[in-house]
């Protein structure tokens, strides 16, 4: 049994079959060796463009088809029936259901915020939805194990359950700008209630938009990673970011704060700098700095919230990152 569900990891979900297809385009019709630093970067690059883009295809059809039953306001009127940590749990859970980036999650924030849901809960749901969504679940089960995909979404939920209850604790209603409270909320969705044919025509339209807003960063993670893992030099990589170095983490975490792509487009540079050596909490930890703490989302956020609120948010996100790096770091043996 094992055996068996080892072959369809490796062939549908890491598509081995892709990688040696890849390996004989490169080898054979481009005539490079794939195993030198030219021939492995156009391997990386190809291999991992075309597989991303297909798992992306495929997972989010199959995500916002389900989402479909989950209209902001149902979500609303689901959040709004519970009270205390287990809304958080339900927002945080929510969240992975919504496969947004940091900035597109924003407005969403406002229309609950505006009706009336706690601060604690629309935080929780803040967080976790850019940081935790099925696709990148599969994603990191692809280019890693199961075992860390799934340690991934649990130190994910468990950041945005705390970090929202914490932020919930403090009080901070005054910190949100008047106008996101006055902002008109329907109560009309038609309880999700559409037919199939609607269902498919809305999970093919998330495809493109979704395609259509990340692919750029894809390409360019993808492209930093190739070059990662064929052109840096693994002793430089270790010097800086290798395991044995106790700053390793909180570089990781502030190089990348000032980036913006989504999840999809930093896993392939996580992949590459755990090949080379780098802490697998490192990579980590810059893989959801990107995802949580981007400076255009940061940017977007201060708008609807005043300076303090915001900075609290900033230091619980970025001081649970580094935690999970460091916890990651430090039990890496169980997951390999």
């Amino acid at each position: 049994m094992r055996e068996v569900f080892n072959w369809l990891n490796d062939q549908l979900l890491r598509m081995q079959w892709l990688s040696d297809l890849v390996t004989l385009l490169v080898r054979d019709v481009f005539g490079i060796d794939p195993t030198g630093q030219i021939g492995g970067s156009i391997h990386f690059f190809i291999y991992d463009v075309i597989k991303i883009f297909i798992l992306l295809g495929v997972l989010i059809f199959s995500i916002s088809y389900v989402q479909s039953y989950f209209p902001p306001e149902r979500t609303r009127r689901i959040l709004g029936q519970r009270q205390g940590i287990g809304a958080n749990i339900i927002a945080a859970l929510l969240g992975t259901i919504t496969p947004f980036c940091s900035c597109s999650s924003i407005p969403l924030f406002i229309g609950f915020t505006s009706a009336g849901l706690p601060l604690a809960v629309t935080f929780s749901f803040l967080i976790s939805s850019p940081l935790v969504d099925l696709a990148s679940v599969i994603l990191l089960a692809s280019i890693f194990n199961w075992s860390i995909a799934l340690a991934y979404v649990v130190v994910g939920l468990i950041l945005a359950v705390l970090g929202g209850t914490l932020i919930g604790r403090l009080k901070l209603e005054d910190q949100v700008e008047s106008f996101v409270y006055q902002s008109p909320v329907s109560d009309h969705d038609n309880d999700g209630e559409i037919s199939r044919r609607e269902r498919l025509r809305y999970a093919s339209d998330q495809v493109i938009e979704i395609v259509n807003r990340v692919w750029i960063y894809v390409l360019i993670g993808v492209g930093i990673g190739a070059a990662i893992h064929n052109w840096v030099p693994e002793t430089f990589i270790s010097a800086l970011l290798g395991q044995d170095k106790w700053w390793s983490v909180l570089i990781a975490t502030l190089a990348g704060v000032p980036m913006y792509a989504d999840i999809f487009g930093t896993l392939p540079i996580a992949e590459a700098l755990v090949e080379k050596g780098v802490g697998l909490g490192t990579a980590l930890a810059f893989m959801m700095a990107v995802t949580a703490l981007s400076l255009p989302s940061m940017i977007m956020l201060k708008r609807v919230v005043k300076l303090p609120l915001l900075l609290v948010f900033i230091g619980i996100v970025t001081a649970g990152i580094i935690l999970i790096g460091y916890i990651f770091n430090a039990t890496t043996h169980l997951f390999v």
